[in-house]
């Protein structure tokens, strides 16, 4: 198999006989990160607007995809994968990217940090699920326009809560 021809393994390791007008490259998969190489999710033109640093000028009429991949530098990058914006280029630091970060926000309109949920009892995180459903029904909340994945953060809390319940308890030091 070489490299320059995707041939199938079977085909060893000599270059193949396989003429040029017949090869076709394998696609780009479509939606996938240009850095990462993992699928993400669409995301709508306001959401980019909100959140970007630089100028909107750099924005083509092209469709944006958001990348949630923990350890990939991109946020958002065009579909045609020619275009990306990075987390130094985004206003908000993204829960996806650092979701071990305590004072990154999980929720962005309620403003509520994994270090709000990270030493308090269950009855205290389901008082704050509470508090944000409340929020959401009050028509509240603008995810669209802060959350930088562009969706309801609702999801990334219930999430966390339940990582957080599967944990076990850290003692103090008053238990020694």
């Amino acid at each position: 198999m070489t490299e320059s021809c995707y041939c199938p393994p079977e085909a060893g390791k000599t270059a193949c006989d396989l003429r040029t007008h017949d090869f076709q490259r394998p696609h780009r998969v479509e939606d996938a990160c240009p850095e990462c190489g993992i699928v993400g999710k669409s995301i709508q033109r306001q959401t980019i607007k909100a959140l970007l640093l630089v100028s909107l000028r750099q924005l083509q009429d092209e469709k944006y995809i958001f990348c949630r991949t923990h350890a990939c530098p991109v946020v958002y990058f065009s579909a045609d994968g020619k275009q990306t914006f990075t987390i130094e280029q985004v206003r908000e630091r993204v829960y996806q990217k650092e979701p071990e970060a305590k004072d990154v926000f999980v929720c962005y309109c309620f403003r509520h940090t994994l270090g709000d949920f990270d030493v308090i009892s269950s009855e205290e995180r389901i008082a704050i699920l509470d508090n944000i459903n409340a929020g959401i029904n009050a028509g509240q909340c603008a995810c669209d326009l802060r959350n930088p994945q562009g969706s309801c953060c609702l999801g990334n809390v219930r999430n966390l809560i339940k990582r957080l319940e599967k944990q076990p308890a850290v003692s103090s030091s008053t238990d020694i």
